[in-house]
């Protein structure tokens, strides 16, 4: 009797920000065939109104459950997940993963009562954002930052390019004028890859805490509770997908076949 094929997942995102996503799920459950869609046709997303990007996803969707085939769907996006994971659970009946800040444990670990979320500024400003505000740090004071900019600095790094540490600083300028502050929350997928550069400005006094582990833990929950399954014709490659064909994605390419991906491609949507 054959062993079931590996586990074929989605993960989405307006970028290259849900690889961070991406390594944690691999390390917690290697044996997944992962479909990673980069909707780079509108990227950034945090820069959309809240209306574009549902419309976006109503279209976009459809169209890639029936070519991909997933088994379950992860929104690697703080920006799309605060506010479509609704509407695309109205699409489909596969299990659909949302990464959202993790206001609740950053409260919870917090010993000042101090702490700061750093995302994009469509995610800082979400209803969603302040209901997890509400429901889980109530007791705490949220200094909230949202920066596009530091988006496209964790894809420069990405692709090879030096990382602007002034820039940074910048935009981070409210949470070094603040010296309770104890906590941060990484509310963009994109932001974990700046880790270092962060530490080294904030220092030893404050803890970066974001969201990867706990959607890898979810997901391979998920996985568990699915049916098992015959043995199919689905490939057990990881594949990357471009939703429009540009000379920045392109220069990716390298970087995406050295992380394991065996295939890179682009799609018109």
């Amino acid at each position: 009797m054959k062993d079931n094929p590996p586990h074929r997942i989605l993960i989405f995102d307006s970028g290259i920000g849900g690889l961070s996503i991406n390594d944690e799920i691999k390390q917690l459950v290697p044996d997944t065939a992962v479909t990673y869609v980069a909707d780079n046709r509108i990227y950034p997303y945090g820069t959309l109104s809240e209306q574009a990007l549902i419309e976006r996803i109503a279209r976009l969707f459809p169209r890639l459950i029936e070519r991909f085939q997933p088994e379950a769907i992860v929104i690697a996006c703080n920006s799309a997940s605060t506010l479509v994971l609704d509407h695309l659970r109205e699409l489909t009946r596969i299990p659909v993963i949302g990464v959202v800040p993790a206001i609740k444990p950053a409260a919870q670990y917090s010993q000042s009562r101090v702490i700061g979320l750093l995302a994009t500024p469509g995610t800082v400003r979400r209803a969603y954002t302040d209901r997890l505000i509400q429901d889980f740090a109530s007791h705490c004071r949220v200094i909230r930052v949202g920066s596009h900019e530091l988006v496209d600095q964790a894809e420069n790094k990405l692709r090879g390019l030096a990382v602007d540490r002034a820039a940074i600083r910048r935009v981070i300028a409210p949470f070094l004028e603040e010296p309770a502050l104890d906590t941060i929350v990484l509310g963009c997928t994109h932001f974990p890859f700046l880790r270092q550069e962060l530490n080294q400005l904030l220092g030893d006094r404050v803890t970066l805490i974001d969201s990867g582990q706990a959607i890898a833990r979810r997901t391979d929950y998920i996985l568990k509770t699915l049916p098992d399954r015959l043995q199919a014709h689905h490939t057990s490659a990881d594949c990357f997908i471009f939703t429009r064909d540009n000379d920045s994605a392109h220069h990716l390419k390298p970087h995406l076949l050295e992380r394991g991906f065996a295939s890179v491609e682009f799609i018109d949507h």
